[in-house]
């Protein structure tokens, strides 16, 4: 792959992620990692998973995941507007779906996935098994590193303008909760103070 170092920074990236591949234990976490997110199938598997095992957010589950499927439907559309070719220069380490390069879906759906899925997920390491994924897809050498940045981009801006509203709400509702318990312990205690026990009177003593 030297030629396709003369082919600029694009080209030159992804010559030195490809040649990485050629390690065995390198191109075979390639391999792993560009299957599973093969048409978001990781990412709508954890969606479907958390809304069949967790009834109380299923709604909430169930949109993240429509989040995701949304966001990688749009980048194929994208694909069959722009219509760039996939990378050439060395035999890619694993199939394709498709001819086309620009965005990349696994991009897409995992940047996607890492948005809708957080508030669901708080401890999970989904920031890093993106990356990884979309890394995987560079040493595969099956996409330019300009696919894989502009596929996160329009992953997360998807997952952002679908699910922003939602989110600023449940964090106004959160923090409203608080303030509001206070305010209602507070009344409790000044119905409490305003009325003054009072003794009933014994016949016979002065009052």
């Amino acid at each position: 792959m030297t030629g396709t170092r003369r082919g600029g920074p694009d080209r030159a990236l992804l010559a030195a992620l490809r040649d990485c591949g050629e390690q065995p234990a390198v191109g075979a976490a390639a391999r792993a990692l560009s299957l599973a997110g093969e048409h978001a199938a990781l990412w709508l598997a954890t969606g479907l998973a958390g809304a069949a095992t967790d009834p109380a957010r299923r709604t909430a589950w169930l949109r993240a995941t429509a989040v995701v499927a949304g966001a990688h439907l749009a980048s194929m559309a994208v694909k069959r507007v722009v219509r760039r070719p996939r990378p050439s220069a060395a035999a890619p380490l694993v199939h394709t779906a498709g001819a086309h390069s620009f965005p990349s879906s696994h991009a897409t759906s995992s940047a996607a996935a890492t948005i809708a899925f957080a508030p669901l997920l708080p401890r999970a390491p989904l920031p890093a098994l993106a990356a990884a994924i979309c890394v995987s897809r560079l040493v595969a050498g099956v996409h330019y590193p300009t696919d894989v940045a502009a596929g996160a981009l329009l992953g997360a801006v998807a997952a952002r303008l679908a699910g922003g509203t939602e989110g600023a709400g449940s964090c106004a509702t959160s923090r409203a909760r608080p303030a509001a318990e206070p305010r209602a312990a507070g009344q409790r205690r000044a119905v409490t103070t305003a009325a003054p026990s009072r003794v009933p009177a014994t016949p016979g003593r002065p009052q």
